[in-house]
């Protein structure tokens, strides 16, 4: 959009964010038009099931997916009875791993008496 053009459009109270030496303009939200395209979690940013984008929180989707993963070893674990190696074969990480996710997701009280070789 040209400049000329956008002056026309835009009301002069917001003229002043057009700081850029350049000529682009530098709008507030409520002028920009985006396509809200989402991400690999949800279609749109408006449709999005987190409170929070999840790529605006330290870790991001790499902390969530560990989480995911360490609360369906805790359900493995407990529910179906899966043993600490077994969980460690299943999900591709060390037994040590395993022993991690359980132990936050499920307390200390979980790992207690349990054998690392089940």
């Amino acid at each position: 959009m040209e400049l000329e053009q956008a002056n026309e459009v835009i009301p002069q109270e917001i003229d002043d964010f057009s700081g850029d030496p350049n000529g682009e303009l530098d709008l507030p939200p409520e002028y920009c038009h985006y396509r809200d395209e989402g991400c690999d979690l949800a279609d749109s940013c408006l449709n999005c099931p987190f409170n929070r984008c999840i790529y605006d929180e330290p870790g991001g989707k790499q902390r969530w997916l560990k989480r995911v993963r360490a609360k369906e070893m805790a359900r493995l674990f407990t529910a179906k009875g899966k043993g600490i190696k077994e969980l460690a074969l299943m999900f591709g990480v060390s037994q040590r791993t395993v022993q991690r996710a359980l132990k936050v997701t499920s307390g200390d009280s979980t790992m207690r008496g349990v054998k690392n070789n089940e």
